[in-house]
């Protein structure tokens, strides 16, 4: 994980102090005549996004200046840790408790680089103290959870298949003593016949990966998520362009280890499940084939209408084991189709949810937190753009149209007992820089589930 944080000052730290521009003048004739000659000579207006570095002079310390919005954000101070020279940086002490919270953690998540690659990394970035009235514990696993998804996604599919994924997966297990169990092989084909079907043209072969944690008296609450860590499309081959992010594709499962991650961290009172069907869906004589119809874990009998709308068919598995039990609530997680991405773009997940009051609570946790998310229609007539006379669903709709909500629609068939279910069609990945959010894998509306989730289950 970065280092993002240091938990004391030195005679050598750097005070940063973050000003709106609507206070600045206020603040600006209450300072030194030197640190106001250095601003004024620097041109700084506190516009939200712009900072002053005053350098050390005789008889005073470096010093920063940030201008930040009225109602500071996630990214605030993010673009910092990067612009700012190497070192060790504190908040002004006049910093609100509830402000110096988020751009604490805003300045965790702008210290991220995946640097696994380079024959010569990147400086360090620069380090900030951790104000005393915030949870550091918490603030380390925010950062550490993201951190986490984005390496996972990050990672290029040579050495971020379903064997590595279930390795990764069982060490984040590991360091909260939960229960990993692995099934592949003779037993994936005979009691997950789909995630075997769609994985078994790979030279690494699929399985599932299957963790557990708390205690069995508390409320249920299981994850699912795409473990698809490399999509060629199949047999329904994607084009070039279309492919080359497909290490991606397995954004969901690292969405719900990161998830996983700050549940565990926080000790909730919940018996966590969480269950990743991990496959390459690649090409080889024995890929499964357009027209060709798979049985499912449920007994449901699909239709092949498209090789490349494979991410459906791990979860169609995964989400019938989950439901099995019935939890309480049961999310999934997924990297699913185009059609959300066309319809909201890459910022916004798709939310797909029956539950309105628990849809309405996650949206609103979202715009909380800077994780925002947007509730799509579980729209029932669509189910018939599924039929085929052949088998008892087909994978793809006909028309062309509302994929992402066909997609959730073919999902709903196998969750029945589940009292709430969630479905998240997102894109896991961020195609620019941005601060705080640099290109590449990104850990898409985890934040607001675990805010919702706290509130719903509480801290054991």
């Amino acid at each position: 994980m970065i280092e993002a944080f240091a938990y004391r000052r030195t005679t050598s730290t750097v005070l940063i102090t973050p000003v709106t521009k609507k206070g600045y003048g206020a603040w600006l004739r209450k300072q030194t005549a030197p640190v106001r000659n250095g601003l004024r000579s620097a041109r700084f207006a506190a516009k939200s996004g712009t900072h002053v570095l005053l350098p050390a002079a005789k008889g005073r310390k470096a010093y920063v200046v940030a201008g930040i919005d009225e109602a500071p954000d996630l990214w605030s101070l993010a673009y910092l840790p990067n612009i700012l020279p190497s070192g060790v940086y504190a908040l002004d002490d006049d910093v609100e408790a509830s402000v110096a919270t988020v751009l604490t953690v805003g300045w965790g998540l702008g210290s991220y680089r995946f640097n696994r690659y380079l024959s010569e990394p990147k400086r360090d970035p620069a380090k900030l103290v951790v104000p005393k009235d915030v949870g550091r514990t918490e603030a380390e696993a925010q950062v550490d959870a993201v951190s986490l998804v984005r390496d996972l996604i990050n990672t290029p599919a040579a050495d971020m298949g379903p064997p590595e994924l279930a390795e990764a997966a069982k060490q984040m297990a590991g360091g909260f003593s939960a229960k990993t169990r692995i099934v592949r092989g003779k037993e994936l084909k005979e009691a997950f016949p789909a995630i075997h079907a769609v994985g078994r043209a790979a030279d690494k072969a699929p399985r599932l990966i299957d963790i557990t944690w708390g205690k069995p008296k508390h409320p249920k609450v299981t994850v699912v998520g795409k473990g698809v860590c490399f999509d060629t499309g199949g047999l329904n081959l994607k084009p070039a362009q279309g492919m080359r992010w497909m290490k991606k594709d397995m954004g969901g499962a690292a969405v719900a280890l990161g998830l996983a991650h700050l549940i565990m961290s926080a000790h909730l009172q919940v018996r966590l499940r969480v269950i990743i069907p991990a496959v390459e869906n690649n090409v080889a004589g024995n890929a499964y084939r357009p027209g060709d119809v798979l049985r499912t874990r449920k007994g449901v009998s699909v239709e092949i209408g498209n090789t490349d709308a494979e991410g459906r068919l791990v979860l169609a598995d995964g989400l019938a084991l989950a439901d099995e039990e019935a939890p309480d609530l049961l999310i999934d997680c997924a990297t699913l189709t185009g059609a959300a991405r066309v319809a909201l773009g890459a910022d916004l997940p798709a939310l797909f949810c029956d539950d309105t009051d628990f849809a309405q609570a996650l949206v609103a946790a979202g715009d909380a937190v800077a994780d925002p998310l947007w509730r799509l229609p579980l729209w029932r007539p669509y189910r018939k753009l599924l039929d085929t006379p052949i088998a008892d669903i087909n994978n793809v709709g006909t028309g062309g149209m509302a994929g992402a909500i066909t997609a959730a629609l073919f999902l709903a068939t196998f969750v029945d007992k589940a009292k709430t279910w969630v479905h998240l069609d997102l894109y896991g990945w961020n195609d620019g820089d941005r601060p705080g959010r640099p290109r590449g894998g990104e850990a898409m509306a985890m934040r607001a589930l675990f805010e919702v989730i706290r509130d719903r289950f509480g801290v054991a």
